[in-house]
């Protein structure tokens, strides 16, 4: 008789519950989907280290010598596809010391380049192509 009643209070208490568990599901991840979460979190990063070397004051005034808005440098950095960002910060962080001028001259060439096919009109001495 108890087992019974403990057997029939063990079934109404799993009764009772079946309809709060969780039903779990697993899908495939395909390695591209990985692959692009942890690219996005990788450009981010690039963009961060280019944003720090351009915020330098040297770099800066560098840029302001040579005709080059600094606004419009950080709007073209933010522009730029992720394969450009990590080949632009690879060549940051690998210039040697002083070197950050030849990164400096990189980004005026891409501006002016741009310029000349008529993406933007930064510089007042270029014509565009277009």
């Amino acid at each position: 008789m108890i087992i019974k009643r403990l057997f029939s209070l063990f079934v109404a208490t799993s009764i009772l519950f079946t309809g709060s568990i969780q039903i779990a599901q697993a899908a495939m991840v395909s390695s591209e989907q990985v692959a692009q979460s942890a690219g996005i979190a990788n450009a981010e990063q690039d963009r961060q280290r280019i944003y720090a070397a351009l915020s330098r004051e040297d770099v800066r005034s560098e840029l302001v010598k040579r005709g080059v808005d600094p606004m419009q440098v950080e709007q073209r950095v933010a522009a730029l596809t992720d394969e450009e960002a990590s080949a632009m910060a690879s060549q940051i962080e690998n210039a040697p010391a002083g070197g950050i001028i030849g990164a400096i001259v990189l980004i005026f060439l891409v501006l002016l380049l741009t310029d000349i096919l008529g993406f933007t009109k930064i510089f007042p001495f270029t014509r565009s192509v277009r």
